[in-house]
């Protein structure tokens, strides 16, 4: 009997400090997931220019070696199921810094060189919710979220901009590299301006005497295909129409080497105290024009060659960190803002020497598309010693870094549509959006899980100069994108339960049936 009070009594003995014990382990990875977000880390939001889902190296391209985004990759989270809001860029970088869908305003579209500012300066955004947590904020690179009031003088200070809108400093191209003015601006002045050689810029009609890509193609090193054939800067044809400001002008093939050397110095600059860095690249947006180094390295001519010299920029980045001391307290984003394109208005052999390449990396669509490859890119967080090595095939979308970088920081975010996905950036959690609506040029679809809903939209079905699926039908279309990925299935009329409930959801966040004469709840 003694005998067997004591076992019970050790028995009990043993319980307990295992409870205790486990409790005790339970409570310091707690502590320490408390502490990783306690942490105040310097973060950098790299954001690619039409790079697809299959462009590299690391989301599976063979023919395109992207060793520096590939460590990203490899040593941190690589999402298989990003997205950006949007299949075209200023929509997408709007939703970006400030948690927005952009539909929400319909301002937010591909914006011409001399659009008026679309953020509202009264607006939450992620460098002002940065800035208020203590950060020092930063923009290099592209900007197309439009610059003024509608009526910019090119010639003094340009407000309001990115300056207005949460960025302490600012060096940026107005728009894109295909669109005039082609000059970088800083904090809101153009760099290197001459005042005695004004800059005047007109999207209506072009300047007497200036030459044009159209009248004038002996001028040409790059010749246009659809679209680009007004002022000629640099022998390349352009969107838009620019006179003057000939030493401020940028070269193509040296933007990248002069974004680079700028976030370079801002690195530098702000490394004793927390940063953000917004740094939206140019590539491989068209123009394309690779530096001397990059011509050829990439065999797929200067498409493939500019997503090679991207990958080594961002390598650059990475060993600026190091030499600085402040990789470890750096967490850094990357993706793209929106799926590939090959012809995007100049003759530039990306078709002629795609060979196998495929950018959708088997998606369907691309830039411009209400199909997969429009909007799912590649998506990558980075932080070395906090981000253990891993892949999640959750729903995430640029527009959560809102949401979960002011949780990261700990400040609170007003009511948006993004959400705080911060233990998934981390790894720290296998749970994502339950669901995401995707845009593209303001037509509208709906996501859900491995679902995909596109409504009936009126229009052509392939962009016959892009040679890119738009997603336009006159019936619904319904994926299973986990049996699907290439979209070739349209489950509308087998499944009309699940086509039920995704018209549901989604007219609840729209709001409104507008433009959708076939959405009845049927």
């Amino acid at each position: 009997m003694n005998s067997i009070k004591r076992f019970k009594s050790e028995w009990k003995a043993v319980y307990a400090f295992s409870i205790l014990f486990v409790a005790t382990i339970g409570c310091q990875k707690s502590a320490e997931k408390e502490e990783t977000i306690k942490v105040r880390p310097n973060i950098i939001v790299i954001y690619l220019d039409d790079l697809g889902y299959g462009d590299l190296s690391s989301y599976g391209a063979t023919e395109l070696q992207t060793p520096n985004i590939d460590k990203l990759a490899n040593e941190g989270m690589k999402f298989t199921n990003g997205y950006a809001t949007s299949a075209t860029c200023t929509p997408s970088r709007y939703a970006l810094l400030t948690g927005e869908y952009p539909w929400r305003r319909k301002s937010a579209k591909i914006l011409p060189g001399t659009a008026p500012l679309i953020i509202d300066t009264a607006q939450q955004t992620l460098p002002k919710l940065l800035r208020s947590a203590g950060y020092q904020t930063g923009i290099v690179g592209k900007w197309h979220l439009g610059l003024g009031n509608g009526s910019a003088n090119w010639n003094e200070l340009i407000s309001p901009g990115p300056n207005e809108v949460g960025f302490d400093y600012s060096y940026i191209m107005a728009a894109t590299q295909d669109r005039v003015p082609t000059v970088y601006l800083e904090d809101g002045l153009v760099v290197g301006l001459d005042p005695n050689d004004p800059i005047q810029v007109n999207y209506a009609q072009n300047f007497d005497g200036e030459p044009t890509g159209l009248d004038n193609p002996e001028l040409l090193k790059m010749k246009w295909h659809h679209g680009h054939n007004s002022s000629i800067v640099n022998g390349i044809p352009r969107i838009g129409y620019m006179k003057g400001g000939e030493a401020a002008r940028w070269v193509d093939e040296e933007m990248a080497d002069h974004f680079l050397t700028k976030a370079r110095e801002y690195i530098k600059g702000h490394k004793d105290d927390p940063f953000f860095l917004y740094l939206p690249m140019q590539q491989p947006h068209v123009p394309r024009t690779p530096h001397p180094r990059f011509v050829g390295k990439s065999g797929l001519g200067p498409r493939g060659d500019v997503i090679v010299e991207a990958d080594w920029c961002i390598g650059e980045i990475m060993k600026a960190l190091e030499e600085e001391g402040i990789l470890e307290s750096t967490l850094i984003i990357f993706s793209s803002d929106n799926g590939p394109v090959l012809n995007d208005g100049y003759y530039d052999d990306a078709v002629e020497k795609l060979g196998t390449h495929d950018p959708k990396g088997g998606l369907r669509g691309g830039k411009y598309s209400l199909f997969e490859a429009g909007t799912r890119v590649p998506f990558i967080s980075y932080w070395k010693g906090k981000i253990n090595p891993g892949q999640s095939d959750a729903l995430i979308c640029q527009m959560d870094l809102l949401a979960s970088i002011g949780r990261l920081v700990g400040k609170k975010v007003e009511k948006s549509d993004s959400e705080d996905m911060l233990d998934l950036l981390l790894g720290n959690s296998d749970k994502g959006r339950e669901s995401l609506v995707i845009e593209a040029n303001t037509r509208t679809a709906f996501k859900k899980g491995d679902w995909v809903m596109i409504p009936p939209y009126n229009g052509e079905a392939i962009a016959k100069d892009v040679n890119i699926e738009l997603g336009n039908s006159e019936n619904f279309m319904l994926f299973n994108l986990k049996d699907d990925p290439g979209q070739l299935n349209n489950l509308a009329d087998s499944n009309p339960a699940k086509l039920k409930e995704l018209k549901k959801e989604f007219y609840e966040i729209r709001g409104d049936y507008s433009g959708f004469e076939k959405l009845e709840l049927k």
